[in-house]
């Protein structure tokens, strides 16, 4: 218990005495929207539900009219 107690308070004190951080990258440039400099096309939006056709499910067939359909293909 003690040396847990001990390290952690000696990390605390030694990150306390670091070298003061540096200084945050200028935030004005990244802020600035980057102008188009070459032929590029506008892109529309697509939906990946285009074309999309919904199937509801359907009710219980009989068995053995299932069974010929599939044995017939």
């Amino acid at each position: 218990m003690k040396t847990s107690l001990l390290a952690g308070a000696s990390a605390l004190l030694l990150g306390a005495c670091a070298m003061t951080p540096a200084a945050l990258p200028e935030t004005e440039a990244l802020k600035r929207v980057a102008a188009q400099s070459g032929p590029y096309r506008a892109l529309g939006y697509q939906s990946p539900f285009a074309g999309f056709e919904p199937h509801a499910p359907t009710g219980p067939a009989s068995w053995r009219a299932v069974n010929d359909a599939q044995a017939e293909g």
